[in-house]
């Protein structure tokens, strides 16, 4: 696997400085959104062959939260790519700061939560777009997974469920973990499965260990359907290997 830079898990810069980010976002997605889909979405199909699978349990109108795994800088765009609705995303901290990209990021309704600290402002910015019947995007591990294997799930995901009770989408993306081998040209084919819609009863500040019991619910769910699509893929490459082929 190509060398990854490694990971900053604290943002000192103070709160306010995001103020910004989650007042934009909270005004919605404006046309970098657009911009962007429709700039990556022919090379995200053709290089990467992105399928996706039980699109019918995303809702067309309504508000829910895709909990995905996460492997690549690109889970964001394969994602969204079949979807016809916005995907509202909530980014690290860090991915805020560099002109040009902090400005699509701000325009794209794209608001931050800040590493290393107890980020209230990203639940209450989250809680907005849910009452404004958006749909939003929380990974489940709460960053990205650099071993190449699944993580574990973070409470965060759990907290939403049960403080909203918006129904949460959990998502599987296989094969974005080899994605950073576009440099030596290899793309690999990356499948999209939407889980069907789990639920939970809405629980006035519920502790972290109730938040990491539906945190770790929904994650096997991911879990499950990620090694569905491990094993059909493993089955797909067995078939077209060339020693099958000339048995």
């Amino acid at each position: 696997m190509p060398e990854m830079k490694p990971q900053v898990y604290l943002d000192d810069r103070p709160a306010g400085y995001f103020d910004q980010f989650h007042e934009s976002a909270r005004r919605g997605a404006g046309w970098t959104y657009t911009l962007a889909r429709c700039v990556v979405t022919i090379p995200t199909v053709l290089l990467y062959r992105v399928t996706a699978r039980g699109r019918r349990n995303v809702p067309r109108r309504e508000a829910a939260v895709l909990a995905p795994n996460h492997f690549s800088q690109a889970d964001h765009f394969f994602v969204g790519v079949y979807l016809r609705r916005k995907v509202r995303f909530m980014a690290k901290s860090q991915l805020f700061g560099p002109p040009g990209l902090t400005y699509i990021l701000k325009v794209a309704g794209v608001f931050p939560v800040r590493r290393g600290h107890r980020d209230e402002k990203a639940f209450e910015t989250a809680y907005e777009l849910i009452r404004q019947g958006e749909l939003l995007l929380v990974y489940a591990e709460g960053g990205r997974s650099r071993s190449g294997e699944l993580g574990t799930a973070k409470p965060g995901i759990g907290r939403i469920a049960l403080e909203t009770g918006v129904p949460i989408i959990p998502t599987a993306i296989h094969g974005s973990a080899g994605v950073r081998g576009w440099r030596h040209l290899r793309f690999p084919r990356v499948t999209i499965e939407y889980g069907e819609p789990l639920t939970f009863p809405v629980e006035a500040e519920p502790s972290r260990e109730r938040q990491q019991e539906v945190a770790d619910q929904i994650f096997g769910r991911v879990r499950e359907m990620y090694e569905g699509l491990a094993t059909r893929s493993a089955a797909r490459s067995a078939s077209s290997s060339p020693d099958r082929a000339r048995a």
